[in-house]
């Protein structure tokens, strides 16, 4: 497998915690959390529908976080002290926070899109 894929695959394990973790406790299942147990078992079994449904989860999170961060664009206009995020009575600042975000759905893209994923996903390299 290549690192690129160990990473992504790294990555995808820590939200699979978390996501269930969140399923669990709050008893509500997403597409949004839990979209990634599919995507993460489709490339640990190196099957060849992991890099359409990767990049159709990657879809789904570029769209998810874009109307989050539209709507927080909207409030802040409206109300800016409003406009928080609080995670466990912390109060996050937005510019790391966006900042990261976009970081992560860089490199899952990174990784979706580049030659040395669909070698690998597609079969045309050894393993």
């Amino acid at each position: 497998m290549p690192k690129r894929l160990i990473l992504l695959a790294a990555l995808y394990c820590l939200i699979g915690i978390a996501a269930l973790w969140r399923a669990i406790a709050t008893q509500s299942f997403d597409l949004f959390t839990l979209g990634v147990l599919p995507v993460l078992v489709g490339i640990i079994m190196r099957a060849p529908w992991s890099s359409l449904v990767l990049k159709i989860y990657l879809g789904m999170q570029t769209l998810g976080f874009s109307a989050l961060g539209i709507t927080a664009i909207i409030a802040y206009r409206i109300t800016p002290e409003d406009v928080k995020v609080v995670f466990a009575g912390y109060n996050i600042p937005m510019q790391p926070l966006v900042i990261s975000i976009i970081s992560l759905l860089l490199v899952q893209y990174w990784v979706a899109f580049s030659k040395v994923t669909y070698r690998y996903l597609s079969g045309k390299t050894q393993p």
